[in-house]
C-alpha cells in the first residue's frame, strides 16, 4: 500500500500532509501525484466527486512551483465561487510551511480591483472562475502568457455552465509549452473537444468506470403524487433524526420555496442559489460546515462549491435535466471512503428516468415507500432514548438534584422513563396522527397498497376513524390484539374521519377477513374489506359485514377504545345504500 511519502513528495509539502491528518492516499492520488511528479505532461484524470481530487493536483503543483520567483506560475480554473474558495483554502494549506509561495482566489462578487492587488503583490497561483478570469485579462489586470501549469478542475461541471467559450479564449492567452491537467468527475464530448484542441498527448488516468457513480452512494427512489413532493421530504427528515443534508431543486424559486418551509416547519433549514449576495452565500456555507444548518437547500449552480464532509444524504427534490448533474448531485455525499445515500422524489410522470440514470451510472436505485406516522414515531423514540444514553452526565446539575429529586421521587423508575420520553414523542405523535400517510405510487401510478401490492401486502377498509374516537396507534393497538397475528402483521394505518385503512402481509388476507365476520362497534357491525382503489378508495371485492348505527367500543355496555365484542349471532343489519354511502366517501380520499 502507497503512502504519501512514497509518492515522492517534498518535505514541507509532507509536513503539511502530517498536519492536516491525511494518513493514507486516495486512489486518485496514488495514481496522479507520481505521473504529474516526475514528468511535465498533460493529464487527463476521471474521478468521481468526493475522491481527493484537489490534493491529487494540488500537491506536485505546489512541488514543481518555484516559490522565490513571484511571477503567476500555475492556474486552477474552478466553476463556482464556492468552489473557487475551497481550492484556495486547500493550497494554503498544503503550503503552510512554504511561506514564500502565494495564492489568491479571483471569482465575482468580490472587487476585481482587491484580487488585481494581490496578484501584483506576488501570486505564484491563482485560483479563478472562469467569468471573473476572462474579465481581468480583458481589463489588462492579469497575466497569464508565462504560466507553466494550468488546471481544469471539475471540466464537465465548467462547461455544463456554459464556459466553453470562456475557457477557449483563458487558454489561448496560455503559453503552448504549458502542461494542462484537466480533472473531471465525467467525460462528456465537449471535455473531449477541450482536450483534443489544447492538450498533447495527455495521459489519462480513470478511477473507477467512466461516467459511472460513487460505490459508496446507495440510491434510492420514492413514487408520489405531485402534491406530496413536500410532505414526503418532511417525512424523510424526521424518519432520518441525524440527518445532515444537501437538497435539490431546479429553480432558484423552488430552492428558496422549499427552504422557507422548512424553516417554518422548525427545521435548520437555509437556501444558497444564485440570487444571494456573496456575503450571505458565505454566512449560509459557515453555518453549513459548522452544521448549524441540518439541511441546506440548493440549486446544481451553487453547490459546486459544496466540499463538506459527513453529509448523510443528498435529497433530489426534482430530478435535473441529464444524468452528469445526477452524478455531481450524488457525489456530494459517500465521500473520504464514508457511505451515503443518494434520494430521488419523482412522480409517476419522471419515474422512468430512473431506469435511464441506472444504465448509464451502472448502479441500481431501490423503490421504497415514504415512511408512516408510526415508523416515524417509532425511529424518533428510539432515537431519543440513544441519545439519553450517549448524553455525557455534566457534574454541574448536582447542586440542583436534591430539589429535582423532591419533585420526582414519588415517580416510580418505569413513570420516570415515560414521562421523560413522552416529552419528545408526543410531538411527533400528535402531528403525524392527523395527517394522512403517502401512499406510494408504482411507475404506473397505481398505489402499491393495493391488493396486488409489489411490496406483497393488502390494504383493507375498515368503518371506523376518529369519530369513533381512534388515532392510527390506538386503532393499530386493537387490530393487533383482535387479529392476534403477530406484533408487525398490522402496518401503514391511516386513520380518517369515518374510516380507515391499514395493511397487512397478503398470507393473511383470509384470517383478517375471517375474523371480523362478527365483530360489532356497540351495536353498529363492523365491516371490513379488500381495497383495490389507489388511494384508499374505489370499487371493493372481497366483502365480510356491512353497515349499522354508529357508536363506540363497549364491552359491558362501557366506554373503552380498547375492546370488540364477538357475536357469533351473524345478523347483519348492512344495506344496499349504506354500502353506496360509504364507497362516495371513501372515493373523496
Amino acid at each position: 500500500m502507497s503512502t504519501f511519502q512514497t509518492l515522492g513528495l517534498g518535505e514541507a509539502v509532507l509536513q503539511a500532509v502530517d498536519a492536516m491528518g491525511f494518513v493514507t492516499p486516495s486512489e486518485v492520488q496514488e495514481k496522479a501525484i507520481p505521473i504529474l511528479l516526475e514528468n511535465d505532461t498533460d493529464i487527463v484524470a476521471l474521478a468521481q466527486t468526493g475522491t481527493g481530487k484537489t490534493a491529487a493536483f494540488g500537491f506536485p503543483l505546489i512541488e514543481k512551483i518555484d516559490p522565490s520567483n513571484k511571477k503567476t506560475q500555475g492556474l486552477i480554473l474552478s466553476p463556482t465561487r464556492e468552489l473557487c474558495l475551497q481550492i484556495a483554502s486547500e493550497i494554503k494549506n498544503y503550503s503552510q510551511f512554504i511561506p514564500s509561495l502565494h495564492s489568491v482566489a479571483v471569482y465575482g462578487g468580490a472587487s476585481i480591483s482587491d484580487q488585481a492587488r494581490q496578484i501584483k503583490r506576488g501570486a505564484q497561483i491563482i485560483v479563478a472562475t472562469p467569468g471573473r478570469m476572462q474579465d481581468m485579462i480583458n481589463r489588462g489586470m492579469v497575466d497569464i502568457s508565462q504560466i507553466n501549469y494550468c488546471v481544469l478542475d471539475e471540466a464537465d461541471e465548467m462547461l455544463n455552465m456554459g464556459f466553453f467559450e470562456d475557457i477557449k479564449a483563458i487558454l489561448s492567452h496560455t503559453p503552448d509549452e504549458k502542461s494542462t491537467w484537466l480533472f473531471s468527475a465525467t467525460m462528456p464530448k465537449e471535455v473531449s473537444i477541450i482536450a483534443k484542441k489544447f492538450m498533447s498527448n495527455p495521459v489519462e488516468i480513470t478511477v473507477g468506470t467512466k461516467n459511472s457513480s460513487n460505490k459508496n452512494v446507495k440510491h434510492e427512489y420514492y413514487i408520489v403524487a405531485a402534491r406530496d413532493r413536500y410532505p414526503a421530504l418532511k417525512r424523510l427528515a424526521d424518519a432520518n433524526p441525524n440527518i445532515f443534508s444537501v437538497i435539490f431543486c431546479r429553480t432558484k424559486r423552488d430552492t428558496q420555496s422549499v427552504a422557507e418551509k422548512l424553516i417554518e416547519d422548525g427545521y435548520n433549514a437555509a437556501a444558497i442559489h444564485g440570487d444571494l449576495s456573496q456575503n450571505q452565500r458565505d454566512l449560509v456555507m459557515k453555518s453549513f460546515r459548522n452544521r448549524q444548518i441540518q439541511m441546506l437547500v440548493a440549486t446544481d449552480v451553487a453547490a459546486r462549491g459544496i466540499d463538506v464532509n459527513d453529509i448523510t444524504h443528498v435529497i433530489n427534490y426534482q430530478l435535473p435535466d441529464d444524468i452528469e448533474t445526477y452524478n455531481h448531485r450524488s457525489g456530494r455525499t459517500g465521500r473520504a471512503g464514508k457511505e451515503g445515500t443518494s434520494v430521488v422524489i419523482t412522480t409517476k410522470s419522471d419515474a422512468r428516468r430512473i431506469k435511464s440514470i441506472e444504465r448509464t451510472l451502472k448502479t441500481t436505485f431501490e423503490k421504497k415507500n415514504v415512511p408512516t406516522g408510526e415508523e416515524i414515531c417509532k425511529t424518533q423514540l428510539f432515537n431519543l432514548a440513544e441519545k439519553i444514553e450517549k448524553t455525557e452526565i455534566n457534574d454541574e446539575v448536582d447542586q440542583y438534584l436534591p430539589e429535582i429529586n423532591s419533585h420526582l421521587e414519588h415517580l416510580s423508575k418505569e413513570e420516570l422513563i415515560k414521562k421523560l420520553v413522552t416529552v419528545e414523542f408526543t410531538r411527533f405523535h400528535n402531528y403525524y396522527k392527523k395527517m394522512r400517510d403517502i401512499q406510494p405510487m408504482d411507475e404506473s401510478g397505481r398505489s402499491d397498497r393495493g391488493e396486488s401490492s409489489n411490496d406483497g401486502s393488502t390494504r383493507y377498509f375498515i368503518n371506523v376513524g376518529e369519530k369513533d374516537g381512534f388515532d392510527w396507534m390506538s386503532l393499530k393497538d386493537l387490530l393487533k390484539d383482535t387479529l392476534n397475528l403477530g406484533s408487525d402483521v398490522v402496518n401503514r394505518v391511516d386513520v380518517k374521519d369515518k374510516f380507515s385503512f391499514f395493511n397487512t402481509p397478503s398470507e393473511h388476507t383470509d384470517a383478517v377477513l375471517a375474523a371480523f365476520e362478527d365483530i360489532f362497534l356497540d351495536e353498529r357491525k363492523v365491516n371490513i374489506e379488500v381495497s383495490e382503489n389507489r388511494g384508499g378508495g374505489g370499487r371493493d371485492r372481497k366483502r365480510r359485514g356491512g353497515g349499522g348505527d354508529r357508536g363506540r367500543f363497549s364491552k359491558g355496555g362501557g366506554n373503552s377504545r380498547g375492546n370488540y365484542k364477538g357475536d357469533r349471532s351473524r345478523n347483519s343489519s348492512s344495506s344496499n345504500s349504506g354500502g353506496r354511502d360509504r364507497r362516495k366517501r371513501r372515493d373523496r380520499y
